[in-house]
């Protein structure tokens, strides 16, 4: 019999309960409040604590707490990123972000989503697809990107903006939902 956690892992319907899911809930929970309670004056602790939370954070990358995310291991940041305060990263699929990403403040990665139909909804089933950013994406503040977006290389999502589809590389993409409305130059 395949486990909730198999299910999810696997990006088929599961039920977010068991004790797999649950440990890996509690495992996020103690390392996001470590990381958001670290001291600013000790960047290594912090550095660390989001180091033990996340899957992969590359070098001079940096988040500004507080964070939010459901188990941080399926996260991967690349090289000199920069989140800003109040991200939400909903990581129940993976969340893969290149390098010299910068994310704007309250900005929402959200991979999980759920059926459209009532009576699996009514008994808690869910589902999630990953979410990809290309390297020198910049998401403005506020911005929602949604499960199984890819946002293409040099992107610029605008403030606000809630991207429900890919969008390629090299485009201004605003609006709700967003959709490119120029070049980048």
């Amino acid at each position: 019999m395949t486990s909730m956690k198999q299910r999810m892992l696997a990006g088929e319907l599961y039920q977010a309960d068991g004790p797999e899911i649950a440990a890996d809930l509690a495992r996020a929970a103690r390392l996001m409040e470590r990381f958001n309670t670290s001291p600013a004056d000790d960047p290594q602790a912090r550095l660390a604590a989001l180091r033990d939370l996340l899957g992969a954070v590359g070098d001079d990358t940096w988040i500004r707490p507080p964070f939010y995310c459901d188990y941080g291991s399926r996260i991967r940041i690349g090289p000199r990123c920069f989140v800003n305060f109040n991200a939400v990263f909903l990581d129940v699929a993976p969340i893969s972000i290149g390098a010299d990403v910068q994310v704007g403040p309250n900005v929402q990665l959200l991979t999980p989503t759920h059926p459209i139909e009532p009576e699996p909804r009514r008994q808690k089933w869910e589902s999630a697809r990953p979410i990809t950013l290309g390297d020198n994406v910049w998401l403005g503040g506020g911005a929602i990107v949604l499960a199984g977006v890819s946002i293409g290389a040099n992107t610029v999502v605008g403030a606000g903006s809630v991207v429900t589809r890919d969008l390629p590389p090299d485009v201004v993409a605003l609006g709700n939902p967003a959709r490119p409305v120029r070049p980048v130059e």
